[in-house]
């Protein structure tokens, strides 16, 4: 039976490099759905409820469940825009689901940010409008990931959780 592993959170929170951690980690036949890549570069669609994205979110997430050991789902992930994609995921994984949120202050986050390739692609004022605080899914329950918690730990912690 697969794993669900979701990772939420506000951009530059660690999301894509805890994923992408993990997945070294726990290795071979972990897919990581990333919702940046899904929706931007291979759906090129826009962000909102009712998105574009979610039918093909929901399927990923059944062809991981069919074929792969761990699935990690990472992404801002709005909780009121991708609800279907939560309840969707779970009828999928029923009780199988490890859920985390990073709940890290604004500024912290463009401090990450400043860190990586993608500091050219956006900035500040586009971070501050998509920032969502303290956005729980609510029907799946979450763990707290906070600033003091280094990459590393969050991978500790969260590989503890589903091995």
């Amino acid at each position: 039976m697969s794993v669900l592993i979701i990772l939420r959170g506000n951009s530059g929170s660690g999301k894509s490099s805890a994923a992408k951690a993990l997945q070294r980690k726990i290795g071979r036949n972990t897919l990581i759905i990333p919702q940046d890549t899904i929706r931007r570069e291979m759906l090129w669609v826009r962000d909102g409820k009712d998105t574009a994205a979610l039918p093909l979110l929901i399927d990923l997430l059944k062809y991981g469940n069919t074929h792969c050991e761990y699935v990690i789902l990472e992404g801002i992930l709005y909780a009121e825009w991708y609800k279907p994609l939560f309840e969707a995921a779970v009828e999928i994984f029923e009780n199988r689901i490890f859920a985390y949120y990073y709940d890290i202050p604004f500024e912290e986050t463009l401090r990450r940010h400043e860190t990586k390739e993608k500091r050219f692609e956006f900035g500040e004022a586009e971070m501050r409008r998509w920032w969502k605080e303290k956005d729980y899914i609510g029907i799946i329950p979450e763990k707290i990931l906070k600033e003091d918690i280094s990459l590393e730990c969050a991978v500790d912690i969260i590989l503890r959780d589903v091995l």
